[in-house]
């Protein structure tokens, strides 16, 4: 087990993290408006599409559909990567976080790999394969913070689980002002049942969730008008958008363990 300096060392790269992430110019959220008005003159039939959005995040949080990953490849990716026996989550939960954040992010390097593609593919055919793109992006996004929180020792079979990937999801596109209320919100997430309560009950409609995820879609939905410039901007933004929440998932997984971990290590030890 980690030396209670180390937990606090990496806490403080966290902290530190959590305040660049907070540091948003309020310029970013000008660059959104916009997009309201080119909502306006988006085909209908790719709003539906958005739409439908609301009805997947929600039927993901209760039963986890076909969004729901294997926990079986994750575990033995993690096994291949440190060398540790991993036949049951369990055995990830006592390795260091130092190894469950290393992996995190090879892993989440193959997911990036797999959005610019999925990106470049869908940006072919301009503004209109944006339908194909979203849930597509959506299924990645999903598949990625799921393996995150596996390698970090957690079970997204868990209803509860599952809505602590939903508010990584909505922290990596959300705006100052919502990142600062999601940190709040998954404060002490896994320790304090009452908090966690609140957080689901704050997401018994989505929306909020469905709105910052689908904004990240604005200037996509801007430069895939012209199909050539869709090839690479799509495959920029997917990229982005995976990296940005890969980022998120592992910062805010390593806080959970290394505050379970300091908790252990911080409790009086007999001479």
């Amino acid at each position: 087990m980690e030396t209670r300096d180390f937990l606090l060392n990496e806490m403080k790269l966290i902290e530190k993290w959590e305040k660049d992430q907070k540091g948003i110019w309020f310029w970013e959220r000008l660059t959104r408006l916009p997009f309201k008005l080119l909502d306006k003159v988006t085909p209908k039939f790719i709003q539906a599409k958005i739409g439908s959005l609301l009805d997947e995040l929600g039927s993901y949080i209760q039963n986890g559909g076909e969004y729901l990953t294997s926990e079986k490849s994750v575990l033995q990716y993690f096994e291949k990567k440190t060398g540790r026996k991993t036949i049951e989550l369990s055995d990830i939960q006592a390795a260091p976080v130092s190894e469950m954040k290393q992996v995190s992010l090879e892993l989440s390097g193959r997911r990036k790999t797999a959005a610019t593609l999925q990106g470049a593919s869908t940006g072919i055919g301009g503004l209109f394969t944006l339908a194909i793109d979203i849930p597509a992006i959506l299924a990645i996004s999903l598949k990625t913070l799921q393996e995150i929180a596996v390698i970090h020792g957690y079970d997204p079979k868990d209803k509860k689980e599952r809505v602590f990937i939903l508010k990584c999801l909505q922290f990596s596109t959300a705006d100052y002002v919502g990142k600062s209320a999601i940190l709040n919100e998954l404060a002490d997430f896994g320790n304090d049942e009452r908090k966690s309560s609140e957080v689901i009950s704050q997401l018994q409609g989505w929306r909020e969730v469905t709105l910052t995820f689908t904004e990240s879609f604005g200037w996509k939905k801007l430069f895939q008008m012209v199909p050539v410039a869709g090839i690479l901007f799509g495959a920029f933004a997917n990229r982005s958008m995976v990296s940005d929440l890969a980022e998120s998932g592992t910062m805010l997984y390593q806080k959970r363990r290394i505050l379970e971990r300091l908790e252990k290590v911080s409790s009086p030890v007999s001479e």
